[in-house]
């Protein structure tokens, strides 16, 4: 396993380690997964998020080389804003969901998940014309993300940029000690926050400055937690190279039905979308798990989980899952399980009361 620039700093505190996308990760401190939640929801957090996959992205045609690769349209998106993709295979399957910044007109910044960076690299690389380039810079390159309301005024007086304006889904390039560091608002939590981009020694000297400010460790498992109460997907769970793009994202303006892209004659058809992304409210507070088969209330399976656990702000176990699309219903009572939990079909996010897409200004 891999291990990320501030792994001695988790073990310095107790962190329990466990593998995540090939490398050892951080699952949670000794404050506890709900603890970390709820400090997040109310106050400030800080997650190493070193295992995620950089690539740089650049030439005459990258925005046409991209544009045949995922899943939107390359081309409207502004310079200084981030886009949220799907890139997929032949068959229409998702090879990785990911974050594009756009730092000029002819480059960008990419983002991928742990576990895909390898192949994700080789397969935007092998699609590249000759007047486009790609570089894989995640081992230079070290990111935080400094999540929760308190986040944005603890992170501005650690560096000499100002925030002032930053938007949602919005980039800035800022200084810290004389260093360059890349800011975003992207965040996985639906809190209000910045994810950080930086060579390690920043990171390390960030990392300590933050825990000296009382920001509070969080590690993957409250992150987890975090995302599933907004119905944000994970990589594996909710999306991978086996289930049709279509199912997730049909109807969603995640697929352009303007242009052509890699599965898209396997996407863009009115068969493509058999089953629809579904969140289950559970009548309890007990949490199903992955692959889990969702019945309706008369004992029909019409579906199966992808992702469950218990929520600590709603105080009740959630759900993710996949419906088949004639029963999909909001309001549906089904069973889950072979224990038989029960919950009711609902809508996303179940967690509305969020600050993620809030006025900076408000908390700085």
């Amino acid at each position: 396993m891999k291990q990320t620039p501030l792994y001695r700093k988790h073990i310095d505190l107790a962190a329990k380690i466990a593998p995540f996308g090939g490398y050892d990760m951080p699952i949670q401190y000794s404050s506890g997964i709900i603890s970390e939640h709820e400090a997040t929801r109310s106050a400030a957090t800080i997650f190493d998020t070193c295992h995620m996959g950089e690539f740089d992205a650049r030439g005459s045609a990258v925005v046409a080389d991209l544009d045949k690769l995922v899943t939107r349209d390359v081309a409207t998106q502004a310079v200084g804003s981030c886009r949220y993709y799907l890139m997929c295979n032949e068959s229409g399957g998702v090879i990785d969901d990911l974050i594009m910044y756009r730092m000029a007109d002819n480059r960008f910044f990419i983002v991928v998940n742990a576990g895909t960076q390898e192949t994700d690299f080789e397969w935007i690389q092998s699609h590249l014309s000759t007047q486009s380039s790609i570089e894989n810079i995640g081992e230079q390159t070290a990111k935080l993300d400094i999540q929760g309301p308190q986040a944005p005024g603890l992170f501005q007086s650690m560096i000499d940029t100002s925030l002032e304006g930053l938007k949602y889904y919005r980039l800035r390039t800022c200084s810290r000690n004389g260093k360059e560091v890349l800011v975003s608002r992207t965040g996985y939590t639906g809190e209000i926050g910045v994810e950080v981009y930086c060579d390690t020694q920043t990171a390390l000297g960030l990392w300590d400055e933050c825990l000296e400010k009382g920001i509070t460790p969080a590690g993957l498992g409250c992150r987890d937690t975090l995302r599933l109460e907004m119905g944000y997907p994970l990589y594996g769970h909710e999306l991978s190279d086996k289930r049709n793009a279509a199912d997730y994202a049909g109807g969603t303006p995640l697929l352009s039905n303007n242009k052509s892209f890699v599965g898209s004659r396997h996407i863009l058809n009115d068969k493509a979308q058999e089953n629809v992304f579904t969140a289950i409210e559970l009548h309890g507070r007990r949490a199903t798990r992955s692959d889990d088969v969702i019945c309706t209330a008369g004992g029909e399976e019409i579906g199966i989980v992808t992702s469950g656990s218990y929520s600590p702000t709603l105080r009740k176990a959630l759900a993710l899952g996949y419906v088949s699309k004639d029963a999909h219903r909001r309001g549906m009572s089904v069973a889950l399980g072979k224990s038989r939990l029960t919950g009711t079909i609902t809508a996303l996010p179940f967690v509305k009361q969020t600050t993620a897409r809030k006025a900076l200004a408000r908390f700085l």
